[in-house]
């Protein structure tokens, strides 16, 4: 009787908080239909893929596809520029929506506050096609304002967008302006929640702003630091193939290409689809190790992780 009773509670559930499930139903089936099946394409990984034959009849050759990538000339330069965007990425773009957040939560009129928010968030919205083109305007040797710019103050012209030593810092500086103020919803969600008491006997211990900053603030939104850190890690190999794809040149592609570009071009423009794919997936594996290790290195530390 008692899986009976199971059964009827369990029914019961749904029937009360059917409209939540339909709620759900749209992103439990986006992820479904573009996340979990795809992923039995991984499979072509291990074969030499023919499209006309498909998965089930073309041939398998094992790990064949990694050797060959791992011992491509390509593989470490790849390795390079992929990792040290990453690092950048790391250093400088993580930390941004932090402090933003931060000096926000300092700010104590309200219109000034809305207004710089309204500001910052606006280039999330941005398509990256039309920030590529903002940056050429700007950058251009035909004319370009800070081009003119950087040549009246270094004495020499610079051409920002075909030096291969610019391209990092060009490409990080895009991510920030574009992404800083949006990563900031999150902190300043978590900020709004802590306890204002904590304020007050601060202020009472004499403590200034930065002492207040320091002691209360930034401890209170520890856990969510530590928790998008490692959703980061997670990512770490994902430069975006968008932004790199559209500021790279004949003149700065050996420090672009990275494995996103890289994955598009030996994948669709030369067809190689089980190499490319197999790529892919190295990426998915490095991601995979460094969520699991950074997790449980803060479960470590004391933090609770993502699970």
């Amino acid at each position: 009787m008692q899986p009976l009773k199971r059964e009827s509670n369990w029914k019961r559930q749904i029937k009360r908080n059917k409209w939540l499930y339909v709620l759900v139903l749209p992103g439990f089936l986006y992820f479904v239909i573009f996340k979990y099946l795809p992923m039995w394409g991984i499979v072509i990984a291990f074969q030499d893929y023919q499209p006309f034959l498909g998965i089930r009849q073309s041939e398998w050759v094992g790990m064949e596809n990694f050797t060959t990538f791992f011992s491509n000339p390509d593989f470490f330069r790849l390795l390079r520029n992929t990792l040290l965007l990453a690092l950048y990425d790391l250093i400088f773009f993580f930390p941004a929506p932090i402090i933003i957040a931060l000096l926000l939560n300092e700010i104590r009129v309200a219109f000034f506050k809305r207004t710089i928010q309204t500001l910052v968030y606006v280039p999330h919205f941005v398509s990256m096609v039309i920030i590529a083109s903002i940056t050429y305007v700007f950058l251009t040797p035909q004319g370009g304002v800070l081009y003119d710019l950087i040549a009246w103050i270094t004495g020499r012209p610079v051409d920002v967008l075909s030096s291969p030593g610019s391209f990092r810092p060009l490409i990080i500086i895009q991510m920030m302006w574009k992404e800083m103020g949006w990563g900031t919803i999150i902190f300043l969600a978590a900020l709004a929640g802590v306890d204002t008491e904590q304020y007050e006997a601060s202020i009472v211990d004499g403590a200034g702003r930065l002492r207040r900053m320091w002691h209360v603030t930034l401890p209170a939104i520890r856990t969510t630091i530590v928790i998008l850190l490692i959703l980061r890690l997670g990512n770490f190999l994902d430069t975006g193939f968008e932004q790199i794809y559209l500021m790279t040149n004949s003149l700065n592609r050996d420090v672009a290409d990275v494995f996103d570009t890289y994955v598009y071009t030996v994948g669709i423009t030369q067809g190689a689809f089980s190499y490319s794919t197999a790529v892919g997936l190295f990426k998915s594996v490095v991601g995979i190790i460094l969520v699991l290790g950074s997790n449980k290195l803060a479960k470590k530390f004391g933090h609770p992780g993502i699970y």
